[in-house]
């Protein structure tokens, strides 16, 4: 990338790992701060829900929203949005105005990573994109993981934990202003720009974001993986490990698998990666019982799994552009907001009747579903369309 570019894309980067540290870090102290009240856990998913539907209501506006502002204006309110709704949660205890916060927090952070990635797309090129978007969506992981780490430094300061929290976003805005460019605007009637328009020609993006956003939820933010291996009979404190085993697959292979993306093409690592993971997933119960086997196959397995997602987006910047681009972006936004939301209520009813090894066989059948939709796109040719 040229110079100017290249430094607009770090400030950028700077700016999404600061709203990652505080996106990472709210939801585990609005957890807290319920239990600590007395709540039980379906006062905690509830509120969890209302910042998911709060991000689906604002998906068809969004396209519109950008244009009608321009990006970095609207990522600066954004910012300021969730900074303020997260802050008003230290002064009230009103769930009603709770959930009301954290659907204003959902709308907010949706708007933000849509045109987030939608913007990193557009100061990449195709000979880079793979380690482009990569370096975004390891930035962004990394730092939204060390979130609970922020809230148990800051649990004791009850009479100040959110508005902390909320100050944090605000650290954003300095590397949002020293951004020099902004992403491509296009006319706000543009008809080919809207997400009726691009639905069609991205059924394997929309697949392989929900499967990402079924595997992160189910494996790791809800703990199944380690409860399906001491359900084999793993002691706890090695099951715990299965989970950071994968999330360090995940975590320091997206870079090295956007460069081979850039070299052998996305579609034919996208498929690659895919296959990986529907390999991998049958025999994780077999590879359990024994130990030099399973960390490899952990590690791989997350490195597969993330690089789905990481190529769905890369994806988005290689098929589309301008107001499509944006419409992309909040698509595959919506994709993980709905499966992160349904996916888990799905396949907890099912693991009541059948078992932890259910949650193998459904990620399974999501990895098969995100392959069947690859190469239905290829036989049509939509991979190669640009809208």
């Amino acid at each position: 990338m040229k110079t100017v570019l290249t430094r607009d894309f770090l400030a950028l980067i700077l700016s999404v790992a600061v709203v990652g540290l505080g996106s990472g870090a709210t939801l585990p102290l609005t957890a807290l701060a319920l239990t600590d009240a007395g709540y039980g856990t379906a006062i905690v998913g509830l509120l969890t829900a209302a910042q998911a539907f709060g991000g689906l209501l604002v998906v068809p506006a969004t396209a519109w929203i950008s244009t009608r502002f321009g990006s970095r204006q609207v990522i600066v309110g954004s910012v300021l949005a969730v900074a303020i709704a997260t802050v008003l949660m230290q002064f009230c205890s009103n769930l009603w105005l709770w959930a009301l916060l954290r659907m204003a927090c959902g709308a907010a952070l949706m708007l933000l990573f849509t045109i987030g990635e939608a913007w990193v797309n557009e100061l990449a090129d195709d000979t880079n994109r793979g380690r482009v978007v990569a370096i975004y969506a390891t930035t962004f992981t990394l730092f939204q993981m060390s979130g609970p780490v922020l809230v148990s430094q800051i649990a004791g300061f009850t009479a100040w934990r959110f508005a902390i929290c909320g100050a944090i976003f605000l650290i954003a805005l300095p590397t949002l202003a020293a951004i020099r460019t902004n992403a491509q605007t296009t006319d706000l009637h543009e008809p080919h720009g809207s997400w009726r328009h691009v639905l069609p020609k991205m059924p394997a993006l929309i697949v392989a974001t929900g499967f990402f956003a079924l595997f992160d939820t189910l494996a790791l933010a809800l703990s199944l993986l380690p409860l399906f291996a001491m359900g084999h009979g793993i002691d706890s404190e090695t099951a715990v490990l299965f989970a950071s085993v994968v999330l360090l697959g995940d975590t320091t292979m997206q870079f090295p698998i956007g460069w081979l993306a850039d070299r052998l093409g996305r579609e034919r690592v996208h498929a690659l990666m895919g296959v990986l993971v529907a390999v991998l997933l049958p025999l994780l119960p077999l590879a359990i019982a024994t130990p030099w086997l399973r960390w490899p196959l952990l590690f791989v397995l997350g490195a597969a799994a993330g690089s789905i997602y990481t190529l769905a987006i890369v994806a988005c910047g290689e098929r589309f552009e301008g107001v499509a681009l944006v419409s992309t972006s909040a698509l595959v936004s919506a994709s993980w907001s709905a499966a992160s939301f349904g996916g888990p209520i799905v396949t907890g009813a099912l693991m009541e009747r059948a078992g932890h090894d259910t949650m193998l066989w459904v990620l399974l059948a999501c990895a098969l579903m995100f392959l069947g939709t690859l190469r239905w796109e290829r036989a049509r040719g939509i991979g190669g369309v640009r809208a």
